[in-house]
């Protein structure tokens, strides 16, 4: 009974740094670039999308597609490092718990 609540402790105790670990996943922010840097997207490492910035030189009306391609390729990369942050993140929330080969953290 005793390693019962022993586990339960270690359960909640875990449950809470998961919580606070999708917190910093919210604030934690990654920027992708393409093109030497002329587009450039922000995300957290969530996901969600903070900012795009595009030089102004890209903004030619005869050859959209160069942009729209930098554009995808910025949002892969930011993508890229979100998820790599991400896995570190959830990794320091599972304080050295060793999960089963292919689980992935968050369940």
């Amino acid at each position: 009974m005793k390693d019962l609540m022993g586990l339960m402790k270690q359960a909640q105790a875990m449950q809470e740094k998961i919580v606070e670990a999708q917190a910093r996943l919210g604030e934690t922010e990654v920027t992708g670039e393409a093109g030497a840097g002329l587009v450039k997207v922000v995300l957290t490492a969530k996901g969600d999308m903070v900012s795009i910035d595009v030089d102004k030189s890209l903004l030619d009306p005869e050859e959209p597609e160069i942009l729209e391609d930098l554009l995808k390729a910025a949002h892969a990369d930011a993508r890229r490092k979100g998820d790599a942050a991400q896995q570190e993140i959830m990794k320091e929330a599972a304080g050295g718990l060793q999960m089963p080969p292919g689980m992935q953290m968050p369940f």
